[in-house]
């Protein structure tokens, strides 16, 4: 079976794009293997560099760096994970999936093991841009392993589990404890990741996938399209990573970065245009239908922001961590199983619009319940709203991939490197816009509000006193002079103030994800809409002329 001269396939077993593998009739138990190992690979994918993003801040200090250099990590996987696809369509035509992935899970293995003898800043730099190539490779092959695990009939549904699987590995990464990661100078931390791309690769070596077709892909201006788009998206995610950090108007340097990359970006786009056989279909991507489907696309994973910014954002500034955050990702990792198997059961070509519409008003749904946070809001209160946005994130991605395809299908196999690059890029980079946004948007709000506080404390309010009075107790026996007392008194109340007016800015951010949602699914009920005018007009159209 998994030698081409042993078995001779038929027709309609042969991949629908090159570089990808056969698909033939598997007995039912080499089905559930391959959607085993599909299952591991799809959460590992993503679950190396969870861990990372979920740490960041513990991650800082070890290093070496301050948290927001340390920032850098995740935008430097970002952009190698959106841009990987640029190279590995390609790459797996030319020399073949076993090759690609076995090569790229050995280089993310061997960088990772550098943390051991070089720890420090530059060795985890590499290795999270190793881990972005490998987690771009490894999400491509949980498509191709559960493409083997489905039958044909229902073979669509591959795409839902193999995009909506690597979403677990977040929730997942949360439920490590900060105490075994971070034993001996983050050694714990320092050994999953090799382990994992270890265990990846036994898998692929005890379950090959079946053969694929190699032939000649690349042209000499692919590398130079890939070599100028690669320090383009660095650029661009290293600026929306780090701005809402360093703040957007106060590093000049941020400026200087976005400037370098738009030249870089436009010679791609010229690039492109003018080449008989581009990498990059840009007139297509550029297309009124295909914008429309990236801006959605963009607009949910903005929104989905809210559960990796705004719940954990508003529950770490309470002062807990991950250790006390495991009971409710454990209903999200739940509820996103749930929306993976609902996704499934609905799939249909006519459902697709519907489906990702209800996903985006579950979100807002799980947006609204979080916008009554208080300074009490502790994991029970946001168990619902966080399974809803869990529930919501499977539900949507799914459809979303299946929604687009469709779509590149249309065009023919020389759209897919376009297709997947944007697509990545929507959620990839989209995700990182979207704690940009939703953290510039709190830090703005949180001045405000703490500014409109402060207008109504007065020293001649009975309450404001009271408040000074309590702070002045509580700090009596540590400080003698009254002078002091009383200063560290108002300095306590002023504090308090500062974290009333972030629980109500935090409070906006749920209130805008919300917003965000529902103008995207009252967008995609009038294009439903819309489009069932036009078949109803078209039908009639019809009648008349056979009338």
């Amino acid at each position: 079976m998994t030698a081409a001269g042993k078995y001779q396939f038929a027709p309609e077993e042969r991949p629908a794009f090159p570089g990808s593998p056969f698909a033939p009739a598997h007995p039912m138990r080499r089905r559930l293997a391959y959607g085993a190992v599909g299952i591991c690979i799809g959460i590992a994918s993503t679950f190396t560099n969870a861990l990372i993003n979920v740490n960041i801040p513990n991650l800082s200090g070890p290093l070496g760096v301050y948290i927001v250099q340390a920032s850098w990590l995740p935008a430097i996987y970002v952009a190698m994970n959106a841009t990987a696809n640029l190279t590995l369509v390609k790459a797996r035509i030319q020399f073949g999936i076993p090759r690609i992935t076995h090569g790229l899970l050995i280089l993310y293995a061997l960088v990772a093991l550098l943390q051991f003898p070089f720890p420090g800043f530059a060795t985890a730099v590499l290795t999270r841009t190793a881990c972005g190539l490998a987690a771009a490779g490894l999400t491509t092959m949980t498509i191709y392993y559960m493409l083997q695990t489905f039958p044909a009939k229902i073979r669509p549904m591959a795409l839902v589990c193999g995009i909506g699987l690597p979403q677990l590995g977040t929730p997942l990464a949360r439920l490590i404890p900060v105490d075994v990661l971070a034993m001996n100078g983050w050694f714990g931390l320092h050994l999953i990741e090799p382990a994992v791309a270890i265990f990846i690769l036994a898998l692929i070596k005890a379950m090959p996938l079946p053969p694929s077709e190699c032939s000649k892909a690349f042209e000499r201006l692919d590398f130079v399209t890939i070599g100028l788009a690669v320090p383009a998206m660095l650029l661009l995610c290293g600026v929306i990573g780090l701005g809402r950090l360093y703040w957007w108007s106060d590093a000049p340097f941020l400026g200087w970065m976005l400037a370098a990359s738009i030249p870089l970006f436009a010679i791609v786009i010229l690039l492109e245009l003018h080449r008989a056989r581009p990498l990059l279909q840009i007139r297509w991507l550029s297309s009124v239908d295909t914008l429309r489907f990236l801006v959605v696309a963009l607009l949910v994973r903005l929104a989905l922001a809210e559960q990796t910014y705004g719940s954990v954002g508003l529950l770490t500034f309470g002062g807990l961590d991950n250790d006390q955050l495991r009971i409710l990702f454990v209903y999200v990792a739940l509820a996103m199983v749930a929306g993976i198997a609902v996704a499934c059961l609905t799939l249909s070509q006519p459902r697709l619009r519907w489906q990702i519409a209800i996903a985006a008003l579950i979100i807002a749904a799980g947006a609204l319940i979080d916008s009554g946070a208080t300074n009490v809001t502790r994991p029970p209160q946001l168990y619902l709203s966080q399974a809803l946005i869990g529930f919501g994130t499977t539900l949507f991605i799914g459809p979303a991939l299946v929604f687009g395809f469709l779509r590149m299908l249309a065009q023919g196999p020389n759209h897919l490197v376009s297709f997947i690059v944007t697509f990545s890029i929507t959620q990839n980079v989209g995700g990182l816009a979207g704690s940009a946004l939703l953290g510039s948007y709190q830090v703005i709000q949180a001045r405000a509000h703490a500014a409109s506080l402060a207008e109504h404390v007065m020293a001649s309010n009975p309450q404001v006193l009271q408040r000074i009075q309590s702070g002045v107790g509580a700090v009596a026996g540590a400080i003698g002079d009254p002078v002091q007392r009383a200063a560290q008194g108002a300095a306590l109340l002023g504090q308090s103030l500062q974290g009333e007016a972030a629980i109500l800015a935090f409070n906006d951010v749920f209130r805008l994800v919300a917003a965000l949602a529902v103008m995207t699914a009252l967008y995609l009920f009038y294009r439903i809409a819309q489009s069932a005018w036009d078949a109803r007009r078209i039908a009639r159209q019809k009648a008349q002329a056979l009338a």
